[in-house]
């Protein structure tokens, strides 16, 4: 039986996790010291150090996400394999890929740049697809483990331990990548991500399994997909997820291509500022807290839409060169962005488990993850066209200079418009207004102490 205690606002804080679901941490802790390596910046400044186009960062960006299309076949699969045996199988196929990705760059001696990028991007297809269709199961498998009235606080605390890995990851790939930058180095780093990707597997085979009832296991019964989006509260969830995926696709790709290329920073220094983005997520540990079960998933995605207005409004003013280029705004731009990325998706993610009815779990998760990450995948793809097409054309209007970044920003802060509108007709009967969330954020909470040092007239 789960302990309980609550605390003034009668939120609970001492209640105990099922036995074994610590061991989730612990594999989201090793997997982050692991994926971010292949998919995130690392990645995007091999393929640029091998002449990679925007366009081609972009279906690198978005190939991860386009790939979960394969969980919509693959759910049919779950009740009959098992939710820990079909998630370790495909997460222990991927790891192989990643040792495949750490031998192209001491492919230079035979293999010229394309071939490599050629090499690359079949590589992390393979990767992509192995993982597309495992992870069709974490979500089903996570409901069933975690209490309902526990969803979010562990959802809060796994994306602490994950953006404690992912930061320890970049800072890792920041020690290996400096210097004149070396093919071998980048072998030396993709190799360590796929070491990693091995020590996660020890503690993913440690969660504890959830049996399929067998009526649910011997099912044939054909999967109403047209019913299952009409079903209104999850068809107003997906709407936003829409949303959120073209606002947020390829943020980090072309932040780091703007960084790169407008800048001139080294790959070493843009590892750093862009590794501040997971303590931002880390520290959603301390800004949310426990309270996400009780303050609700609607006015925290709203929250988060509206302060991504505001930061991308920064990223339009240093592309744009209205404010100088100064490394204390990027960090700040990158902390928050990785502070309201980890909100958004705790959000989804718990948003998901309270709306989707248990009949047809699996099949609803499987909808729920390949909407929104195909929409992830092909939102990259457009934007790095986009800056293709605009190249080096450059205007000044309103003491801006409006370039192909300037306009993937201010494009990107629109689309976070449209997403922040749409939140507002999510539903959600127990969430709190958005009026009490910041009443909570900024007075009764702990970060209530901020507010002691500011200064008053």
């Amino acid at each position: 039986m789960n302990r309980e205690s609550t605390d003034a606002s009668g939120s609970p804080r001492n209640s105990v996790f099922p036995a074994g679901l610590h061991y989730a941490f612990w594999f989201g802790a090793l997997n982050a010291l692991s994926f971010p390596i292949v998919q995130n910046s690392p990645m995007v400044l091999f393929a640029k150090s091998l002449g990679a186009s925007a366009t081609v960062l972009g279906i690198i960006a978005g190939m991860m996400p386009l790939l979960v299309i394969s969980q919509i076949p693959a759910a049919n699969y779950i009740q009959r394999v098992g939710y820990k045996q079909f998630v370790f199988a495909g997460w222990g196929t991927r790891v192989m890929f990643i040792f495949g990705i750490a031998l192209v760059p001491l492919t230079g001696g035979f293999l010229d740049r394309s071939n490599q990028l050629a090499l690359v991007i079949a590589l992390l297809f393979c990767f992509n697809l192995s993982r597309g269709i495992s992870s069709c199961a974490w979500l089903p498998w996570l409901t069933e483990l975690v209490p309902p009235q526990m969803r979010g606080r562990f959802l809060v605390r796994d994306a602490a331990t994950t953006n404690f890995g992912c930061f320890v990851a970049f800072l890792i790939s920041a020690a290996l990548l400096a210097g004149d930058t070396r093919p071998w180095q980048f072998s030396l780093l993709f190799a360590f991500s796929g070491l990693a990707g091995v020590a996660s597997l020890t503690f993913l085979k440690r969660i504890p399994d959830v049996p399929i009832v067998e009526a649910v296991r011997a099912s044939q019964t054909r999967v109403p997909w047209m019913a299952m989006i009409q079903h209104p509260p999850f068809k107003k969830l997906l709407r936003s997820v829409i949303a959120w995926s073209v606002a947020y696709g390829g943020m980090t790709a072309f932040t780091v291509a703007y960084l790169r290329v407008e800048v001139g920073l080294s790959e070493t220094t843009i590892l750093l500022v862009t590794s501040v983005a997971f303590l931002g997520g880390l520290s959603t540990l301390g800004f949310l807290g426990h309270r996400l079960d009780r303050l609700g998933s609607k006015p925290v995605l709203t929250f988060a839409f509206g302060a991504w207005i505001l930061v991308l409004a920064g990223w339009v003013a240093l592309a744009g060169r209205a404010v100088g280029m100064k490394l204390v705004l990027v960090l700040l731009l990158q902390f928050f962005m990785g502070l309201l990325a980890a909100l958004v998706n705790m959000s989804n993610n718990r948003l998901a488990m309270v709306v989707i009815p248990k009949m047809g779990r699996n099949h609803f998760f499987a909808l729920y993850n390949v909407v929104g990450n195909v929409t992830l995948g092909v939102a990259p793809i457009a934007w790095g066209i986009l800056i293709d097409a605009i190249g080096s054309r450059e205007t000044i209007w309103m003491g801006v200079a409006w370039n192909r970044y300037t306009i993937f920003f201010a494009g990107a802060a629109a689309a976070f418009v449209v997403a922040m509108l749409i939140s507002r007709f999510l539903e959600e009967p127990e969430a709190v207004s958005m009026e009490e969330l910041l009443r909570e954020l900024l007075i009764q909470s702990p970060q209530r102490i901020w507010l002691r040092f500011w200064p008053r007239s």
